[in-house]
């Protein structure tokens, strides 16, 4: 594929009940490519996905961090659209995303999905869990997020050097932000997106990795080193 300008990437593992649908949200145009970053799911996930037009990059190596930042590397396009594959995010909106970007000479935007979610898309458990990591980053970081924990990012590929992404689960949405925001030279901002139910099993465990994120985020602020080094993005 060439002259590829924006990539869309979607993390997978057995989502063959929302796959199909989630990808037939993408308004497609000829500069764009859509993969998937598939952890080797049982199901048709990738099937599904091969017949709806998408690329299939297999990721042995377990995590959602791990799957994004194969998929980085990995992708062709300057701009890249990120979104999980539950129909959650509206896919139907990249094109209007990218062209904000544009227009704002932005270098990156974050979806919060807070303000506009459709009723029943949070249960109160992890409404909460999204308010308290919200809080406690914005305390350790000094950033104003409204959704800290979005999965739903626009952005130039370009960024990527500025970045230090060393989580390969799921803390790796917050950690791309706290990069962004509190850096001065990337040009950043939050937009406000619905949300919708998710179509498909649940994959997240609320408690499990709410403790998580909220580990690393005491981790990246006071001892950063004992998360190892980031990936080397130099070369993208």
């Amino acid at each position: 594929m060439e002259n590829v300008r924006i990539s869309v990437l979607i993390p997978t593992l057995n989502e063959e009940e929302s796959i199909g649908e989630t990808l037939d949200q993408v308004p497609r145009s000829p500069d764009m490519e859509i993969a998937i970053i598939d952890g080797l799911s049982k199901d048709r996930t990738r099937e599904i996905a091969v017949s709806k037009g998408a690329r299939v990059i297999e990721e042995t190596r377990r995590g959602y961090g791990r799957a994004y930042k194969t998929g980085f590397k990995e992708a062709k396009g300057d701009i890249i659209v990120t979104l999980d594959g539950d129909t959650t995010y509206p896919a139907e909106m990249i094109q209007e995303l990218v062209s904000a970007l544009e227009s704002g000479n932005l270098d990156f935007i974050s979806c919060d999905r807070i303000k506009k979610a459709e009723k029943g898309a949070f249960t109160l458990t992890h409404a909460f869990g999204n308010w308290l990591l919200k809080a406690v980053t914005n305390v350790l970081f000094g950033t104003r997020l409204s959704d800290s924990q979005t999965g739903m990012w626009v952005f130039r590929k370009e960024v990527l050097r500025e970045l230090t992404l060393t989580s390969d689960g799921m803390p790796l949405s917050e950690e791309i932000k706290i990069e962004v925001f509190t850096n001065d030279r990337i040009r950043s901002m939050e937009i406000s997106v619905p949300y919708r139910m998710r179509a498909g099993e649940k994959k997240l465990s609320t408690f499990k990795d709410g403790w998580r994120n909220l580990s690393f985020l005491f981790k990246k602020r006071l001892s950063p080193s004992s998360l190892g080094e980031g990936e080397d993005y130099s070369g993208v």
